[in-house]
């Protein structure tokens, strides 16, 4: 089967410079040739904030649950690379239409104010909303989307084999399916296929996991290692081998 190259998301920016999910870790991202960025989002006192774990404890000392905090005493805390965590608002003016931007829905109760950022963004730059992905593993979250902003693609997480493939895309009338690399299954691909979806894998960080997933025919990787992707595509560009 032919390789092709692989969309390249940087998985909560480019973290080899900065803390993920920063604007210095996105800034980075944004200096590469990168066709998109991934960022996930709390609600946290009524403003979505850019944070991936539930609890501090991994980059930010202490063990609060995030959602007990407020915003305020969450923005005030250092990451290790001296940045701080940024609102969803400082991420859309920081990347404005550069390249695409996939929003994950990470903790409850984000669709509403979501929906709200969104449309506030969009009105007040007079642009559209074509860059833009939200996904989740939340579908619920997703179906209020569909039903208050339906001008945003929906991607649907998935972190297993679903017993129906990707039947759940259907009723979300979503754009894509990101599936989870430790999950790689042919039927699955298959379906996705059939049903015209665009499939990205995450999180992919290695050679030949690139190579396995290109020959498959997946359109894209999340990956923690965007110059290890856009190396490997500008191989495939060359006509080069993949190894």
């Amino acid at each position: 089967m032919a390789t092709g190259t692989l969309f390249c998301f940087a998985h909560r920016g480019y973290q080899q410079r900065a803390s993920e999910n920063t604007l210095q870790a996105i800034g980075h991202a944004l200096e590469m040739a990168v066709g998109g960025i991934e960022v996930d989002v709390w609600n946290i006192g009524g403003q979505l904030l850019v944070k991936h774990d539930r609890r501090l404890g991994r980059l930010i000392a202490g063990s609060e649950l995030i959602t007990d905090m407020r915003p305020e005493t969450l923005r005030e805390r250092p990451l290790p690379c001296g940045g701080t965590i940024p609102s969803l608002r400082e991420v859309l003016e920081l990347v404005g239409d550069s390249v695409q931007l996939n929003i994950e829905l990470k903790g409850p109760n984000c669709a509403a104010l979501f929906v709200e950022e969104m449309r506030s963004f969009v009105q007040d730059k007079g642009t559209n909303f074509d860059p833009y992905i939200v996904s989740s593993f939340d579908h619920r979250q997703l179906y209020e989307c569909l039903r208050r902003l339906p001008e945003v693609r929906r991607g649907v997480l998935l972190s297993g084999i679903p017993l129906d493939l990707a039947a759940c895309a259907a009723p979300l009338r979503a754009y894509s399916l990101h599936s989870n690399v430790d999950f790689i299954n042919t039927d699955l691909i298959a379906d996705i296929k059939r049903r015209g979806l665009k499939h990205y894998v995450f999180t992919v960080n290695t050679p030949d996991d690139l190579v396995l997933l290109a020959a498959q025919g997946v359109d894209g990787v999340f990956t923690d290692e965007p110059q290890l992707v856009l190396d490997f595509n500008a191989r495939i560009a060359a006509g080069g081998t993949t190894g």
